[in-house]
C-alpha cells in the first residue's frame, strides 16, 4: 500500500504492527472496536488504551493525512464535473467556488474581501429592490438616496436596450 510506505519515520513507523493494523482498520471504519481488538489478538480495553496514547494519536493523524491525499485528485474531478454539469445553479455556483477557494482564490472560512464585498453588494441589490416595491406599492418611507440609485440604474440603459429587454414582439 503507498499509504503505508508514506509513513517513514514517524509516529505511525515507530508502532508495532499490532498497533499499525488498528490504525489502519480504524481509520477504514468497518469494524467496531470489538471486532478490531480481537482481530489484533488485544481486549477492546488494550484497544482503548492505545487510542489514548499520544503516539497512537499522532499515528491516526499521519496515516489519515497521508490516506486522504490519495483521495484528493478523485475529489478535484468530481468537484470540476459538478461546476460544469450540475442541474442546480446553486451547486454549479458551490463547485465552483470549492474550486477558486482550494486554489487559493478564496479563504475556506468566509473572510477574504471578495466573499465580503459579494455580501455587501448583495445587500445593496436587496434594499433597491425592497425600495422599489415600496415606491410602487406607495407603502413605506422613500429614501431620496435609493430613488436616486434607481433613476441613475435606470439611465444607464440606453432606451434602444431597454425595449429589446421588455418585449417579446419582434420589429
Amino acid at each position: 500500500m503507498t499509504v503505508y510506505k508514506s509513513l517513514q519515520n514517524g509516529a505511525f513507523q515507530s508502532l508495532d504492527e499490532r498497533r499499525k493494523k488498528a490504525v489502519i482498520m480504524l481509520f477504514e471504519d468497518e469494524l467496531t472496536d470489538e471486532e478490531i481488538a480481537k482481530t489484533v489478538n488485544r481486549s477492546r480495553q488494550t484497544l482503548a488504551n492505545w487510542k489514548k496514547n499520544q503516539t497512537f494519536i499522532k499515528a491516526q493523524q499521519e496515516y489519515r493525512h497521508i490516506a486522504l491525499d490519495g483521495y484528493v485528485p478523485d475529489a478535484v474531478k468530481q468537484l470540476h464535473q459538478l461546476s460544469l454539469n450540475a442541474k442546480s445553479e446553486m451547486v454549479r455556483l458551490q463547485a465552483n467556488t470549492t474550486i477558486l477557494t482550494m486554489a487559493g482564490f478564496g479563504s475556506a472560512d468566509g473572510n477574504d474581501e471578495l466573499r465580503k464585498a459579494q455580501i455587501r453588494k448583495a445587500n445593496a441589490d436587496a434594499r433597491i429592490v425592497e425600495h422599489k416595491a415600496n415606491e410602487l406599492e406607495g407603502v413605506g418611507h422613500v429614501n431620496p438616496l435609493l430613488k436616486a440609485l434607481t433613476k441613475g440604474a435606470v439611465q444607464l440603459v440606453p432606451k434602444e436596450e431597454e425595449n429589446d429587454a421588455n418585449t417579446d414582439r419582434e420589429d
